[in-house]
Parts: structure tokens; C-alpha cells; sequence
């Protein structure tokens, strides 16, 4: 009985196959949130959304401060002008590496201004704050705007941050990151805020448990 031939080795980009590596991970700069999440994916989408007071913005300063004091630049793209640069400084945000940019409440600036950040080099961090934008703003943005995001950031080192009160980029993002605040703590007779404590959850990928962040009032 003769042996059955051995068929030859395929390369599979030969065959337009692509194998899909494990990006790396960046910091949140949280270590129970990075127990949980395990960082946001380089060359990916990661979003955050929540009701307000949620600690979405929280969670941002402290993703922002970890890239600034490893010496990358970050960038943060403000669709309704909220941002509040004192209090990301308090967060540890190194000022020197941080470009804001302001939008004056157009949505449509804002992922017009995304866009171009995108096709540039030399970005850790790039965020898009939509936390104050309109429902029916955000509703205008046609999906096929965070398909191109996500082609445009697969090739870079950057993590692309979407923040939002509901969720928007769907399948687009590699981390979906639900905030919710737990509880707040006050002091003294006349009610000083303390603390708040947020919870943070994998709603993409899904994973068990939460992560509890807290926030002590500056």
C-alpha cells in the first residue's frame, strides 16, 4: 500500500487570511479597574458610557494622567466644551503632553476634528467627549463613521476613547466599559462631599464582577 502524498504547507496571506494578534494594553491607571479590564486595548476603540455623575470623567483623568506621565501624548476631542483642565491636573495629567480641543457644542466638528487626529501620528491617547451632547445629536452620527475610526486606529499604538451617555460605537469597540456611582460620602455638620465611590463593568467583552473606583473631592 503506497503512502498517501503530503500536500504542501499554504501560506494563508497567501489566501488573504489574517491573523488577529492580542493588542497590547494600556494602563487605566485604576489597579482595580485594570484587575477587571485588564487596560484598554492599543489600536482599538474603548468606550465609556453612563448616566452623568456616573464616573465616566473620573475614569478618563485617570487613563489621561497614566499616558501623559509615561511620556505619551494625548489628545482629547471636547464636543460641548466641558472639560475642566484644573481638575484633570489635580488628577496627575501632565498639562505639557495634552492637546484639547475645544468644539463649541458641534458633534459634527467634533468627529470631523477625530478624523484628522486619526490620520496623524504620535497620539497615546485619543479622546472623544460627548458626555453633554444631545441625544438627537449624537443620533445624527452616521454609523459608518465609527467603522472608518476603527480602521483608522487598528494600525497605531493610540487607544481611541469614546465617552458617552449611552452606548454608540456597537460593534466597533473592543471594550465597552458601563459606569455606574455607587454612593457618595459626606463630612462635617454642613455637608462637605468626601468621597464617591463608581463601579465599573465589562459590558464588552463580558466579564463577572465590577470594579469598584473612588474619587476623594479635591
Amino acid at each position: 500500500m503506497s503512502a498517501l502524498p503530503a500536500f504542501p504547507k499554504i501560506n494563508p496571506d497567501l489566501l488573504g487570511w489574517r491573523s488577529v494578534a492580542t493588542p497590547e494594553r494600556m494602563s487605566t491607571g485604576i489597579s482595580t479597574a485594570d484587575a477587571l479590564l485588564e487596560g484598554c486595548p492599543r489600536g482599538r476603540i474603548t468606550e465609556i458610557f453612563g448616566p452623568p455623575s456616573s464616573g465616566r470623567t473620573t475614569l478618563l483623568h485617570s487613563i489621561l494622567a497614566s499616558a501623559s506621565q509615561r511620556g505619551e501624548t494625548c489628545a482629547l476631542v471636547d464636543a460641548t466644551d466641558s472639560f475642566d483642565p484644573i481638575s484633570a491636573s489635580r488628577a496627575g495629567l501632565e498639562m505639557k503632553r495634552f492637546q484639547w480641543i475645544r468644539c463649541g457644542g458641534s458633534v459634527e466638528h467634533a468627529m470631523r476634528v477625530a478624523d484628522l487626529l486619526l490620520a496623524s501620528a504620535g497620539f497615546g491617547v485619543i479622546a472623544l467627549d460627548f458626555c453633554d451632547a444631545t441625544p438627537n445629536a449624537m443620533r445624527r452620527i452616521p454609523q459608518a463613521f465609527w467603522f472608518r475610526f476603527r480602521r483608522a486606529v487598528e494600525d497605531t499604538p493610540a487607544v481611541m476613547l469614546v465617552l458617552a451617555r449611552e452606548p454608540q460605537t456597537k460593534s466597533c469597540a473592543a471594550l465597552a466599559i458601563d459606569m455606574k456611582r455607587r454612593h457618595a460620602e459626606f463630612a462635617g455638620g454642613f455637608p462637605l462631599l468626601r468621597a464617591v465611590e463608581y463601579e465599573a463593568s465589562s459590558h464588552k467583552p463580558v466579564r463577572a464582577g465590577a470594579a469598584s473606583i473612588r474619587a476623594i473631592a479635591s
